[in-house]
């Protein structure tokens, strides 16, 4: 059963292989409640009432704390290069908050015995099993110049997949150690890790590093990646390859 529906702001796309509808239902239904959580967007959810003061540190839900302990060793891991502090003092957990939305859906899924899925957010993907026709799931890099041109094809084999970049929303991903200074010489960058969290959390960061993340990524155990820059050159790291075949 495969079904998309506009959820934080983005297509979602939930597959599961021999699943009754209610347990689509529920994924979707997670994907709500942490829209209500997390959503800058909305005056209504915890995150905004973080923002405006209203709600103290030991009242906050688990949820919050997990996610904000994890932007905040994300932040420590990458040097400062991933930094959910926005430029006015306020918390932003959007760059991982997602990652970690879909991993838990996963485990929402497997919890039900189901071990054949595909779920993506906004290019954030995690994928276990086979699909309908009993292949390896597979998933597209996009030319980030021709968005209807796939220029890479992974078969992640139960890995996470993420990409960050300006192409599709423009310039809303920043480098931390320069706020005014714009990243224009990539435009593209791909990340597989051993699960979608693990892939999303390094992206935005190694994005925001420029150029030299895709030699952070290379640095990174457990991490591949495909770089794209400006000029249209792509880098991949030196484990890429391998993901790519069948």
């Amino acid at each position: 059963m495969r079904e998309t529906r506009i959820l934080m702001g983005m297509p979602v796309t939930v597959d599961v292989g021999g699943a009754a509808g209610s347990l689509v239902d529920s994924v979707f239904g997670y994907f709500e409640q942490i829209d209500r959580r997390f959503s800058t967007y909305r005056s209504d959810s915890e995150i905004s009432a973080i923002n405006r003061g209203d709600v103290p540190v030991k009242d906050w839900s688990g949820e919050m704390t997990e996610v904000l302990a994890l932007a905040e060793r994300t932040r420590s891991e990458t040097n400062g290069y991933f930094d959910i502090r926005r430029l006015d003092g306020s918390l932003d957990p959007s760059g991982i908050v997602k990652g970690w939305a879909v991993r838990n859906a996963a485990e929402i899924i497997r919890g039900a015995g189901i071990g054949d899925f595909f779920i993506e957010a906004g290019g954030d993907i995690q994928s276990s099993g086979r699909n309908a026709s009993g292949a390896d799931w597979s998933v597209g890099v996009r030319n980030p110049f021709k968005a209807d041109e796939i220029v890479k094809i992974i078969y992640p084999r139960g890995r996470g997949v993420a990409t960050s970049g300006t192409y599709a929303r423009g310039q809303h991903i920043y480098n931390p150690h320069g706020f005014d200074d714009p990243i224009s010489e990539i435009v593209s960058l791909t990340v597989v890790g051993s699960d979608v969290l693990e892939s999303d959390r390094f992206a935005t960061a190694a994005f925001a590093m420029g150029r030299d993340g895709i030699l952070f990524i290379e640095q990174t155990s457990g991490l591949e990646g495909y770089l794209v820059d400006a000029n249209g050159r792509a880098t991949p790291t030196s484990g890429f390859g391998a993901l790519c075949e069948r």
